[in-house]
This record gives structure tokens, sequence and C-alpha cells, in this order.
């Protein structure tokens, strides 16, 4: 495989051929999610960072990987089923649990905490609400409705399930909901980071306030690895196997 970066290769294309990239461009800001179709040298500009330093630390992830980095699997070859188990169980999973934990620590720290820091944790109280709502509710159709659909198509492009029932016509049309709703919840994890100045602790935090901070961002790092793994991959991988499904069917 060719390991040379360019500041013209997506970032998404980056990140989905060399996952030990991930947490890297993570730390330093660089939309790799929902804007991951950007070129690697747009991204760098947008997030205020040094495109040959990025890059030069990025080739040095690939040359020479943590070792917890090894045996990250690698999705691209995954097939779209195996890809769907795995948000489901790693990434709903987590989102099932962790939003209503963190509900109850925002609960925690207004009250103790309202005095000083009100305004702000009434801002992020209601941010993450809104939040919270979306990504309950997108969860919800991307199990009921998109990726039984997926499963359906792989089943029939492999001989072995008969033709899907497309209730949603094509199904680039979940697709796009998904990507759209995806773009929402971006820009509230960016609201929230901004009002909270990355998430930085006042002087007063109790270790109930560092455990909701801490919390919200890893909700953020999983959401966008999340997102990563639904825009830049899965979603393609499902339109793919659209095109085989009608293929197939024509031949039938």
């Amino acid at each position: 495989m060719d390991r040379h970066i360019t500041g013209s290769m997506s970032v998404a294309d980056v990140v989905s051929r060399y996952p030990q990239t991930r947490q890297f461009l993570e730390e330093s800001g660089i939309d790799y999610c929902c804007g991951g179709r950007q070129p690697l040298k747009n991204a760098c500009e947008n997030a205020g960072r040094s495109y040959n330093e990025i890059k030069a630390q990025l080739e040095q992830l690939i040359e020479l990987p943590r070792p917890e980095t090894y045996g990250m699997p690698q999705w691209l070859q995954a097939s779209a089923g195996e890809l769907v188990d795995h948000i489901v169980a790693t990434h709903h999973s987590f989102m099932k649990e962790q939003l209503p934990r963190l509900t109850s620590l925002l609960d925690k720290v207004y009250k103790a905490h309202h005095a000083r820091h009100g305004e702000t944790i009434r801002q992020l109280q209601w941010l993450y609400e809104r939040l919270r709502m979306d990504i309950e509710m997108h969860l919800a159709k991307e199990e009921q409705v998109l990726f039984p659909m997926i499963k359906e198509m792989e089943a029939f492009a492999n001989g072995q399930a008969p033709m899907p029932e497309m209730h949603c016509g094509t199904v680039q049309n979940p697709i796009r909901q998904m990507e759209s709703e995806h773009d929402t919840a971006g820009g509230v994890l960016a609201e929230m980071r901004t009002i909270t100045s990355g998430y930085l602790l006042p002087d007063d935090a109790c270790e109930t306030f560092k455990a909701l901070y801490d919390g919200l961002k890893a909700m953020e790092d999983d959401l966008h690895q999340h997102i990563h793994l639904e825009n830049n991959i899965l979603f393609g991988k499902a339109v793919e196997l659209e095109s085989r499904v009608c293929q197939r069917s024509d031949r039938s």
C-alpha cells in the first residue's frame, strides 16, 4: 500500500486507510467525519494547523504505529454487514449507556455550581438535551430502517436471501437523511466545545464537574468515530451494494 500522504488526499481517505491516525487528528481538531471529504491541506488550514507539521506526524504514525494501534480493524475491507454490527455493538451501545448518565451529571453540576457557572451550564444543558433527543431518534432510524435495508441488500447480492423490498426507494434517500443529521450533531458538538472553552474546567470544579466534562469529551470522540465510519465507509458500501442488487435483479 502506498504510504505517501499528500495534501490533496481527503481526510476521510487518510483515516480510512490508516486508522492509527484517527486519534491524532481528533486531538489536533481536524475534522475527519462530517467534513472528512475535504482535502487534508484544506482541513489543516481550517483548523489553524500547519499542513507540513500535520503531514509529518501522520507519516510517522503510518510508518511507526504505536503498539496500541496494532490489530486495528481495516473497515475498508470488511463487509457492510460486519461494519453495521460493529457500529451497533460499539457506538450505539455506548450512546445508549452514556446519554442518561450525562443528563444526570449535568443536573448534579448545575445544582452544585449554578451560583458561579449557571449561565454556562444552562447553555450546555440546552444544547445537550437537543443533541440527546436527536441522537436517540437517529439511532432508532438507523436500527429500524437503514441498517436492515443494507443487510437485506447484502444478503440478496450474495445469493443468500430474496430480493429486498426497498420501502424508501433508493438507499441514498435514508443515507442523505443520516448525513444531514450527522452534520447537525457535529454543529451542536462544536457549540458545546466553544461555550466550555474546549471543556476547560473552572478552578472550583468538583469531581462531578470533571466527570461531566470527561464524559462529554468521550461522547464527542465516540460520535466522531461513529460518523466517520458511516459517512466515509459504510454509506459508500451501501451504494455499491444497491448497484449489485440492481444488476442481479436485472439478470433474474
